[in-house]
């Protein structure tokens, strides 16, 4: 049920083409950023940084293998190699670059409302980031996932907190509209 957004991330995985010793990082906490955690771990970095809202991320976040977690309003370095953005806004978008090193590449997964305020295109070209997007997953991506899933470099159950059978289908539909920070991926099971 999970391996449809784990392909968006292996997409965004292969466009960052980490190799193994740089020092990456994930911006963004939900399924997304823990599936992109887990790609990037599986190309053995030398340092796997995770950047988010809530601390209580952090125990999930060294789970799937980072190695520091630190929330946005943190001192945050300036240096990595790449980086992966999952979380769907603009501050986010300008989070993940800033923790760039000059030359860096920045990887945008998430989509920000319509009007947000962008990169500044003065910061991309001086420090000149390289930039990819991601929307959907190709071929190539279903079948890494597939593959690293079948490998077993990536789990999605964590990321499941509750299960219902497919008769409680309004509980589920609550459950995820609540808003409730303790609630991540709801699944049916008919």
């Amino acid at each position: 049920a999970l391996l449809e957004p784990a392909a968006c991330i292996a997409a965004a995985a292969i466009k960052a083409h980490a190799l193994p010793g740089e020092r990456v990082a994930v911006v963004g906490t939900g399924t997304l950023g823990m599936f992109a955690v887990q790609f990037l771990r599986a190309g053995s970095p030398a340092e796997l940084l995770v950047v988010g809202t809530r601390d209580d991320r952090e125990a999930l976040s060294r789970r799937f293998g980072a190695t520091d977690f630190r929330t946005r309003d943190q001192d945050l370095p300036d240096d990595f190699d790449v980086v992966i953005e999952t979380a769907g806004s603009a501050s986010a978008a300008r989070t993940a670059a800033a923790l760039l090193r000059r030359g860096g590449r920045l990887v945008l997964t998430g989509i920000p409302g319509p009007g947000a305020d962008g990169l500044d295109p003065t910061d991309l070209v001086v420090r000149q980031l390289e930039v990819h997007t991601v929307f959907g997953a190709p071929p190539d991506a279903w079948s890494h996932t597939v593959r690293v899933f079948g490998a077993g470099l990536l789990d999605p159950l964590p990321l499941v907190t509750h299960e219902l059978p497919l008769a409680e289908f309004s509980e589920a539909i609550r459950l995820v509209g609540s808003g409730d920070p303790k609630v991540g991926k709801v699944l049916l099971r008919p």
